[in-house]
């Protein structure tokens, strides 16, 4: 059981018939997740770092072509923290408390997005690990 547990390769989005093949997905879970989180187009724009152009492109035509690896390393990030919210709150509070003020080190007094914005992935991650730190998963 070890040996085949070694030989399985950890999904890091790195090989680009990979991206391809979950691109599709991940763009419609990022649309849904900026609807329930009532994001504005420059906010989700920011989140994927790109331009608000280049957003409401792959918003209408999200199969064009692949993401890229920190697209998927960010939208995965993101979907996580919905999942943890939603495992944590009933779904209007986990939906609202994107938008909250945070007093809370991680936060520096800004919203979860704003934050997330403003340190990029490695915010987003960090925001990760403390939404499933508070709800008991770690």
């Amino acid at each position: 059981m070890l040996d085949s547990v070694a030989t399985q390769e950890r999904q890091d989005f790195a090989v680009e018939a990979d991206r391809a093949r979950l691109s599709a997905v991940a763009l419609k879970a990022y649309r849904r997740l900026v609807v329930q989180w009532g994001l504005t187009g420059l906010q989700a724009a920011a989140l994927l770092d790109v331009s608000s152009s280049t957003w409401e492109r792959m918003k209408q035509n999200g199969k064009d072509k692949p993401l890229s690896q920190d697209q998927m390393t960010r939208i995965s990030a993101l979907v996580g923290i919905y999942k943890g919210l939603h495992l944590l709150f009933a779904d209007e509070m986990a939906d609202r408390w994107m938008r909250l003020d945070n007093a809370g080190p991680l936060f520096a007094r800004m919203n979860p997005i704003d934050s997330m914005i403003r340190g990029g992935i490695p915010q987003m991650l960090e925001v990760r690990r403390y939404v499933d730190a508070v709800r008991g998963g770690l």
